[in-house]
């Protein structure tokens, strides 16, 4: 009965007209209720303390069910394989495998070469990665596998930890190529099993949220100074130059000096070959966009250009004719595993950390951005577990670290991919062409992969113009940007890194230390109270000051906030509690010394000492056996008695003494109110910092009452022994106009008077 009538009133109110409708939701509303206090809310609301859920006693329960989910849950093929819906998604799944097995192909070649490593290592890495990525990931569209980002990162690694300089043989000095090779494949693989086992690691104990710390500007910033290194790093083979090893800060400007000294070394079939690759290469990308609308796929237009360079430098010679550098041999097969050096551990911890968090960032920010553009939820632990295992058994088959690529994830998206089984389908066409077709590419020229890489920057080259628009949006993002993106440049990327994160948790805690303070005035006719800054029309209760941080307080801004409310009430507090403290001293030292006077006047008049304790009375004094002057010592101690006596009462009504009777100025307003609703918790700095200024401006005649306190951190301040007999829950308050109300009405009062009932 009661679901018909509230439907039948849902469809009265849609037939009504829309000034109606509009009139409705603008009626003002009334509330009438007592005024409340701590202590009566809770009484009201019948508090208890929040029970405490201890999730880690589930972690060692041992059976059936959990250890069935504990397979579902980290081994998701599982759990979606059986129910996929063969008719709906799997034509769209191998298209998509297929055209991300073309771009991966070309890229692979690439990005190894970024990486400093033979080209055959990029196509393992595009295989066995991508594959185990298809049993335990979450995320149904990204493409996982090499990454300029990831590749330029490992280069830095392999070049510095395997300079050329060390593998120099011979009279002439050549470059021992097969045992640097060796060397930087071992270096890589040991990376990559060692950013697995960070992944792995973080992801079990569900520290997936660490990403959070690297904000979206400081992801752009870095990735964009990471763009910015590979494209340096391939100026090497467009050129044709054979340039030294450089590692650590500022190698990125002395490889660019040293690019521009050796220019008229160039070799111009190199500068050529590229030039014109990445002329093709960027024409098929723009046919590509113009044309998507109208392709089942879009034009490999990579796989075509190292088709065509591979033939025309077969064909033509180019290595034996002009000079340009070719990939060379490409072993067919599969390589066998092979265990890490722990030798290398050592040296590669600091690296591999950063490259497992730069990888993670990278991939769950994608993950998540396709996640909530096709409605499902993306679970970071579950995929950083994923992109762990990923990494840590490539690198027992000599891969090295990967992580997704925006270009073959939008590709992958764009094609019709619609789970995992795309990646599945793409790694199993680079198995094919791993075993059987990758030694036609043994003429292909260097250069062409160099401009493919380029041309493939275009995208995070593009985020320079994220300074304009954070300019005008948010300039303190801008900042992390250039920090982080100049970091980069000059320090190189892993102490970039680094200090990208410091001085964006710096900046965090510098703006928590310097936020907006408010004093609050009253909207007319409401119970709402806003800045009187902003709001023309807020006007400040007589007698009543109220004062709003935008931000939570602890020791970093606790002297700050209480320096900052001193200065917005108006009034020098420590001024009047020096001259308050400064006027009782000096009468405390003037009934001293007539104390002492009246001490001697009586030591002189009977020829002896007299003890005195002067604190609040006169002790009984000792004759010395001297019977006859008993009258005298009595006469002279009645005096000493009034004496004393009227001074002490002089000293009680100094201490009782109101600043107007002292001379002093007074506060224009009686009491302060605290709006603590920014609170999200408090320390013992806080604590004291809240008790000095209850302390302080109770000092100069100011009641001081809080208000808008979340339950969280009533129980903190519990727990921290901040109430006590002069500080109760009767002074904090359910809202900021419960606190004036009852401010109003008791002005200096005590706070246990009677409740008033108001209408907001």
């Amino acid at each position: 009965m009661g679901q018909s009538e509230a439907s039948g009133r849902r469809d009265t109110q849609a037939l009504l007209p829309v000034t109606q409708a509009m009139e409705l939701r603008n009626r003002d509303y009334h509330v009438e209720r007592p005024l409340m206090n701590q202590q009566q809310l809770e009484e009201l609301g019948h508090r208890t303390s929040a029970t405490r859920t201890y999730q880690w006693r589930t972690w060692f329960q041992c059976s059936r069910a959990r250890a069935r989910a504990l397979l579902f849950q980290y081994v998701p093929v599982l759990s979606w394989l059986p129910r996929y819906p063969l008719r709906d998604w799997l034509l769209g799944d191998l298209l998509a495998g297929l055209s991300v097995a073309i771009m991966q192909l070309p890229q692979g070649l690439a990005y190894a070469l970024l990486a400093g490593l033979p080209p055959v290592f990029g196509l393992y890495s595009s295989f066995y990665p991508v594959f185990v990525y298809f049993l335990f990931g979450t995320s149904r569209h990204i493409s996982v596998g090499t990454f300029a980002v990831m590749s330029v990162m490992v280069g830095s690694v392999t070049e510095s930890l395997a300079p050329d300089e060390n593998f120099l043989q011979g009279v002439n000095a050549t470059v021992d190529e097969v045992a640097r090779d060796h060397f930087r494949v071992q270096l890589a693989s040991t990376l990559s099993v060692l950013v697995g086992l960070f992944q792995v690691g973080l992801g079990l104990v569900r520290f997936g949220f660490v990403v959070t710390y690297l904000s979206e500007p400081l992801v752009r910033g870095y990735t964009t100074a990471a763009s910015v290194q590979v494209f340096v790093s391939q100026l090497k083979y467009v050129f044709g130059l054979q340039l030294s090893s450089r590692s650590g800060p500022l190698s990125l400007i002395y490889t660019v000096l040293e690019v521009c000294s050796l220019l008229p070394q160039s070799v111009v079939g190199a500068v050529v070959t590229a030039l014109v690759s990445g002329v093709v290469l960027v024409l098929l990308k723009l046919l590509n966009d113009k044309l998507h609308r109208y392709l089942p796929m879009p034009i490999p237009g990579e796989l075509l250009t190292l088709i065509g360079a591979t033939g025309i430098s077969y064909g033509v010679g180019l290595k034996s004719r002009f000079g340009v550098d070719v990939v060379g041999d490409i072993p067919a097969g599969l390589v066998p595993p092979a265990a890490p050096s722990p030798q290398l551990f050592a040296s590669l911890v600091g690296y591999a950390f950063t490259i497992a968090v730069v990888g993670f960032a990278i991939a769950i920010s994608l993950g998540k951005i396709f996640a909530l553009r096709h409605g499902y939820r993306v679970d970071s632990n579950k995929e950083l577990v994923a992109l762990g295992l990923s990494n840590l058994i490539g690198g027992i088959f000599q891969c090295f670290p990967v992580s997704c690529s925006m270009s073959r994830s939008l590709v992958q998206e764009g094609s019709g991919g619609n789970t995992q089984v795309a990646g599945a389908v793409s790694s199993l066409f680079i198995l094919i062409i791993i075993v059987k077709l990758g030694e036609l590419f043994r003429d292909l020229p260097k250069a062409v992969l160099a401009a493919a890489i380029i041309v493939n920057l275009k995208g995070m080259l593009k985020q320079f113009t994220d300074i304009p628009s954070l300019w005008k949006s948010n300039r303190m993002d801008l900042l992390i940007w250039l920090v982080t993106f100049v970091a980069t440049i000059l320090l190189n990327l892993d102490i970039g890194l680094a200090i990208a994160v410091v001085f964006s948790l710096l900046l965090v805690v510098f703006r928590t230390q310097l936020p907006r303070y408010s004093v609050l005035g009253q909207v007319p006719d409401t119970d709402i109270y806003q800045d009187v800054a902003e709001y023309s029309e807020a006007r400040e209760v007589p007698g009543v000051k109220v004062f709003r941080s935008s931000a939570t307080l602890y020791f970093a801004n606790a002297e700050l906030y209480s320096d900052a409310l001193k200065k917005r009430c108006g009034v020098d507090v420590d001024h009047l509690i020096s001259k308050k403290k400064k006027w009782l001293r000096k009468q405390e030292q003037k009934l001293k010394r007539m104390q002492k006077t009246l001490q001697k006047q009586i030591a002189a008049s009977e020829g002896t000492s007299v003890s005195v304790q002067v604190n609040t009375n006169i002790r009984d004094m000792e004759s010395n056996n001297v019977d006859d002057s008993k009258a005298r010592q009595a006469s002279a101690g009645k005096e000493l008695e009034d004496t004393t006596g009227s001074g002490q009462e002089d000293a009680k009504a100094a201490n009782g003494s109101t600043l107007k009777a002292l001379g002093l100025p007074q506060p224009h307003f009686h009491s302060l109110v605290l709006d603590l609703g920014a609170l999200s918790f408090v320390d013992t700095v806080c604590i004291k910092s809240l008790k000095n200024i209850f302390r302080d401006f109770r000092e100069i005649e100011v009641e001081v009452y809080m208000a808008a306190c979340h339950a969280p951190v009533v129980s903190q301040l519990e727990a921290g022994h901040f109430f006590d007999a002069s500080i109760t829950k009767q002074h904090l308050f359910a809202s900021v106009h419960d606190a004036v109300l009852f401010a109003l009405q008791h002005p200096r009062s005590s706070p246990a008077s009677p409740v008033l009932t108001t209408k907001l």
